[in-house]
């Protein structure tokens, strides 16, 4: 089978050579394990850190031969006999050894997705998911405003759709509009364009919510617009922090915070270093079926070949405004080999 993999950590961005195409053997099954014919990878940010070997245990590179990619989406082709899963069924993972043709995972990793959910949505599922969580944890009610940084990502934008669907008023932050982005038509209610901001962003947020502040930020990007962010919340206001793309830092007085009963929390994707439990059944399903409707859409930047490699990542890293990159495979949903 295909496969990119890499013999030493390092910076695709900066040393294409640390990545390789190259033909590996198909792997084989333990008894509690399933292979899967992979159908659809998105292209994160985290596949990049797992490269430079920057996750803790047990996520670090094991050398030579380290098949990249993180998580995906694919079909069940043969399963071990401690599984209960059945070929043919597709499945979104985060695991590990994603960017080849095939990938052998532990049952207990798996989720179940309805076997004609769009591509697009299943690779990412886990991206759905921390959506999903974030708004959960921003504690934002219908009416409420809720702040995004990074607007035009991925994930910004599906947390602006699920907050939509619920009634919250979104303002999303971006440095420049995309066209190929249509914010408004993904649940935004107003867009900062910060390269064309003529006044400070504490300003136009109160301006937008009448002086009544935000009463959620979810961001990703850190810096002095955030300390910005944080100084325009209600009472009982929430920063969920899930990222750092500014290399800058913010400030606070400690009355940014006691004065309005801030909270400031850090989240991480819920299941990096444990798998689904059976209790997160019915939430996992929940949020599948919120997100598989039309309306919800995912900005695509491109479907790419694993021959294409170069091309994908160079896009993914330098031009993530353009949309998310995917290693596409095929969308057969076969049944065996």
């Amino acid at each position: 089978m295909k496969a990119i993999s890499f013999d030493k950590t390092g910076t695709p961005a900066d040393d294409f050579a640390v990545l390789q195409i190259r033909e590996h053997a198909i792997p084989e099954i333990g008894d509690k394990e399933v292979l899967i014919k992979m159908s659809a990878v998105s292209i994160n940010p985290g596949d990049f850190l797992f490269i430079q070997s920057l996750y803790p245990e047990p996520k670090k590179p094991n050398f030579p031969k380290q098949i990249a990619g993180t998580h995906g989406a694919g079909i069940v082709v043969k399963a071990g006999k401690n599984v209960s899963y059945q070929p043919g069924t597709l499945v979104y993972f985060s695991y590990l050894k994603s960017w080849a043709e095939y990938a052998v995972v532990p049952e207990e990793w798996l989720i179940p997705l309805p076997s004609d959910y769009p591509l697009e949505k299943a690779s990412q599922f886990g991206n759905l998911v921390s959506a999903w969580d974030m708004l959960e944890e921003s504690k934002v009610k219908p009416g409420d405003w809720l702040a995004l940084t990074a607007g035009n990502s991925t994930v910004a934008t599906m947390v602006s759709q699920f907050a939509n669907l619920r009634g919250v008023n979104v303002i999303s932050l971006v440095r420049k509009v995309q066209e190929h982005v249509p914010l408004n038509d993904l649940g935004v209610t107003k867009i900062i364009e910060l390269s064309k901001l003529s006044c400070n962003v504490h300003d136009q947020i109160m301006e937008i919510t009448k002086n009544k502040g935000l009463n959620g930020i979810i961001d990703c990007v850190g810096g002095p617009v955030t300390g910005e962010l944080i100084q325009t919340l209600s009472f009982d206001g929430r920063i969920i922090i899930y990222g750092g793309f500014s290399s800058e830092k913010f400030e606070l007085h400690n009355f940014d915070i006691l004065f309005k009963n801030a909270v400031m929390k850090a989240y991480g994707y819920r299941y990096f270093f444990q798998p689904p439990t059976e209790e997160d059944n019915f939430l996992l399903q929940k949020i599948a079926e919120a997100a598989n409707t039309p309306k919800f859409r995912v900005p695509i930047g491109g479907m790419h070949a694993l021959e294409d490699y170069k091309t994908a990542i160079y896009e993914s890293i330098h031009h993530p405004e353009r949309g998310k990159r995917f290693f596409i495979f095929s969308d057969e949903r076969e049944e065996s080999i």
